[in-house]
């Protein structure tokens, strides 16, 4: 049986505590930044996607490894690393972290090292099967066509017992238009258009190239109905706790959930 979508999850207890008021005050401070000031939004948004991912590990992995810090000895594989923002917060805490990012121009975007950074599409991981302890997606599965062949993707590649998260930005919350604002409210053309005419050059996330429509519903049908994997548990990454149940009502959690996170223990 498919336990509870929600903050009841016992997988979901260390991850609960963390998520307070203050800290959702400051992750939406650091959202305008991302074009202006992209170093420190992505080292802010890297500490606290390593945080999410060791909480979730110490409710839910084994313990293995003799390594020191929170993910021990473990292969991290982050599918749309982009730049390699998150490769030393990964290594403060013991894990051997590697990327797959199908964008040249994205991985040298911030002139770091990435040694551990292969390039490949998400939809088909250039990764054997059951090889890693730990498969992450933050903040992808909008920008491919078919996001959920990506996330049976993450499955196939993390072994028995492995970690998959996927964190998505939901098209009809708030942020679902990125750069575009809640012009992608008119319709993802328009609003790509509208974007195109006030600052006189096309959005990074084009519509229907690069972004695309993803819900709160369909992400969570296909956490609940995949024989790869068992459904740990989902909630909104940016809100607090006691935010959580939006994400069991149908319809508004496609507006206030903004962006959402499934956990699942692959099989």
């Amino acid at each position: 049986m498919t336990p509870p979508a929600d903050h009841r999850s016992s997988a979901l207890r260390s991850v609960a505590r963390r998520a307070t008021l203050g800290r959702s005050i400051g992750l939406l401070r650091s959202f305008p930044l991302e074009q202006s000031d992209p170093d420190a939004f992505y080292s802010g948004l890297a500490n606290d996607t390593v945080e999410l991912v060791a909480d979730l590990w110490a409710e839910s992995g084994d313990r293995s490894g003799s390594r020191p810090g929170r993910l021990p000895g473990l292969t991290v594989l982050d599918v749309g690393g982009g730049p390699g923002y998150f490769s030393d917060a990964y290594a403060e805490e013991g894990a051997r972290y590697v990327s797959v990012e199908p964008d040249v121009g994205e991985m040298s975007a911030a002139g770091l090292d990435q040694a551990g950074s292969i390039r490949g599409s998400g939809m088909s991981l250039p990764i054997r099967s059951d090889s890693v302890d730990v498969c992450i997606s933050s903040n992808v599965a909008e920008h491919v066509p078919e996001p959920w062949v990506m996330a049976e993707e993450m499955l196939r590649v993390t072994r028995p017992g492995g970690l998959v998260v996927v964190s998505y930005t939901l098209w009809y919350g708030p942020f679902g238009g990125h750069e575009m604002g809640l012009t992608h409210y008119l319709g993802g053309q328009r609003a790509r258009r509208m974007y195109e005419r006030r600052h006189g050059h096309p959005p990074k996330n084009y519509y229907g190239e690069s972004l695309f429509e993803v819900g709160c519903a369909e992400g969570l049908a296909w956490a609940r109905g995949t024989d790869s994997g068992e459904l740990l548990g989902a909630f909104p990454r940016y809100h607090p706790r006691w935010a959580w149940w939006l994400v069991r009502v149908p319809l508004v959690r496609e507006v206030l959930v903004s962006n959402l996170v499934v956990v699942l223990r692959a099989r």
